[in-house]
């Protein structure tokens, strides 16, 4: 019996994280569709390098910070799956798209705060919750979540309440769609070489060497270190581990 190609769903896939763990999906066997909320360039680029490694591949705009486009954009998914994938459902949503704002609690306003709502916790709150359609039973959710939920790290507070949201509520979600063999989990990442917060991390040295100097392996993380354990969880491997926090972060503040 012919074994079914999986199908992966993952936003904000054109660049960094998202991208890494794209192609490290890929590289399992997996189609894979990302999206991308402008650099539609970008996107195809990355789309490119995924049906190089042999399997199916599709870019779609999204604006996870705007639920009320969610309905078009299903129904957009909808038709992209059985025109490019033969399919009429997918197995995989990695809840990946996100931004940094860095501010002081004392500083942080209200229209900061309610950007990383709408994008850390009710848009991945709202997109999984109408997602739910279109994946198979025995499907796979996994979150993002960070270290800074774990530890506190002064300028983080809002992103990082959003974030310890996002681990109570993959708890709620392995909980309830159980009864469909649904999987939920969420990793946490480190401080992590990319463009993320406008690239602090990646290119301000003193930072990148405070970091190391907190973490057990001795330096900041890369992309490459991450993607490959979102690209685990969405195999038959990972088929047991459910409501879980994976924190990857080399050992930060242990």
């Amino acid at each position: 019996m012919e074994t079914r190609t999986k199908i992966a769903l993952l936003t904000g896939g054109s660049r960094g994280l998202g991208k890494n763990a794209a192609l490290k999906i890929a590289a399992k066997g997996i189609d894979v569709i990302i999206t991308y909320q402008s650099k539609k360039q970008e996107a195809e680029d990355t789309v490119s390098e995924i049906r190089n490694l042999g399997v199916k591949a599709a870019e779609l705009p999204l604006n996870v910070a705007d639920a009320g486009t969610f309905d078009d954009f299903f129904k957009t998914l909808k038709s992209v799956l059985k025109s490019e994938f033969q399919a009429e459902k997918f197995d995989f949503l990695i809840n990946n798209a996100g931004i940094g704002i860095y501010a002081p609690f004392t500083e942080t306003t209200e229209q900061q705060f309610d950007t990383l709502v709408n994008i850390h916790l009710k848009g991945a709150y709202f997109l999984t919750q109408k997602a739910l359609a279109l994946l198979n039973d025995g499907a796979g959710i996994i979150n993002v979540s960070s270290g800074l939920a774990r530890f506190a790290t002064p300028g983080h507070s809002a992103y990082a309440a959003m974030k310890g949201a996002m681990e109570t509520l993959t708890k709620y979600q392995a909980q309830e769609l159980g009864a469909r063999g649904i999987r939920s989990n969420i990793i946490a990442p480190g401080a992590i070489e990319t463009d993320f917060g406008a690239g602090i991390v990646r290119d301000n040295e003193q930072v990148n060497a405070a970091i190391a100097s907190h973490t057990a392996l001795g330096r900041a993380g890369l992309p490459d270190d991450i993607g490959g354990v979102v690209a685990f969880l969405c195999t038959e491997d990972a088929r047991w581990i459910n409501a879980q926090r994976i924190e990857i972060s080399g050992g930060m503040f242990l």
